[in-house]
């Protein structure tokens, strides 16, 4: 039997693609997730079961014995359908507790902890987002992306000397298994022809099969406290809506609006997410935030982890492809 590793958040998109990619690779998989959790991005994997959560220590310290290393993927990525709250609950406390667990379990040797891109900031005058970035906004523009980045820093006081701890900030995942449309919100709000305007900025794309390979080489040869940006196509708001569109085999037009009404049109996604007319959509932040080009470097992890690169259009249609096989469109 190959070395046991732990998957926190086993049953969400990027946690069960990476269950699958660790399984065909001779490890032994334990999958944490919680007694309520759906499991069904984990049908026809295999795996030991562990149910758990991030706010129970006791579990965390069970589900940990025996493994050598621990995956911490499970966080809130949905953030713009969840109370501020819990955002910090999950992503930062529970990150400590599993850093914690990780350490007093003694056996685990390393931890891979899965940050985001979200908690590198924005970029100033037009650079690339890369591994020596910080989180440069204030809280309430961007909570999700500073929890993220208390979590990194949470992560690394936790570790201490007594854990091997590798970071990685994956940008935005496409591929199968995105079974709440976290990412994959783009190609079934294009395919079902609600995506009006295109914001004037950009950012970064990768095939969930890449951010799994960079996460397992994080974890066989990633330089303990060292933290790697995964990332593959920096794209325009623009360009991906139309390369989406034209994948897809849909009609697709959008609006152009001025840079300087976005606070506007975030304030008036705001109110509609309070009154509650509707499904949350996004929030009111990533349309504020979606003037600036989130874009980033990956070379390091190209050069280290030797992280596979992302043909964007053949990631869109497998992922619209495993959609429609799923009947979730």
């Amino acid at each position: 039997m190959g070395k046991l590793a732990l998957v926190t958040g086993a049953n969400g998109f990027l946690g069960s693609n990476l269950v699958a990619a660790l399984t065909d690779r001779g490890y032994h998989v334990r999958a944490l997730h919680r007694r309520t959790s759906n499991l069904t991005a984990l049908a026809g994997l295999t795996y030991e079961d562990a149910v758990g959560d991030l706010t129970d220590a006791t579990s965390l310290r069970q589900a940990m014995e025996g493994c050598e290393i621990v995956f911490h993927v499970a966080a809130v990525a949905d953030y713009w359908r969840t109370p501020l709250e819990m955002i910090y609950q999950v992503n930062v406390e529970g990150t400590r507790n599993v850093v914690r667990a990780a350490v007093a379990a003694g056996g685990v040797r390393r931890l891979v902890f899965t940050s985001s891109v979200a908690a590198l900031g924005v970029p100033p005058g037009g650079k690339l987002l890369d591994e020596q970035s910080q989180f440069n906004l204030s809280p309430n523009r961007f909570p999700y992306g500073h929890s993220k980045a208390l979590a990194e820093r949470v992560a690394r006081q936790e570790a201490g000397d007594g854990l091997e701890l590798v970071i990685v900030n994956p940008s935005v995942i496409l591929g199968p298994r995105d079974i709440h449309f976290i990412s994959g919100s783009i190609i079934k709000e294009i395919y079902q022809r609600r995506v009006p305007i295109c914001p004037p900025g950009g950012t970064n794309y990768i095939a969930v099969e890449s951010v799994v390979a960079g996460e397992i080489a994080a974890a066989e040869m990633g330089r303990p406290g060292q933290r790697y940006v995964l990332g593959g196509v920096n794209l325009s708001y623009s360009d991906t809506f139309r390369t989406v569109a034209r994948v897809l085999n849909v009609p697709f037009r959008c609006r152009r609006l001025p840079a300087r009404l976005y606070p506007l049109l975030g304030g008036a996604v705001d109110l509609y997410n309070r009154i509650g007319v509707g499904p949350r959509l996004v929030d009111g932040n990533q349309v504020r935030l979606s003037v600036f080009d989130l874009y980033i470097d990956a070379s390091l992890a190209e050069q280290e982890l030797d992280l596979p690169s992302t043909d964007f259009e053949a990631t869109v249609q497998e992922t619209f492809q495993w959609y429609k096989e799923q009947g979730l469109l």
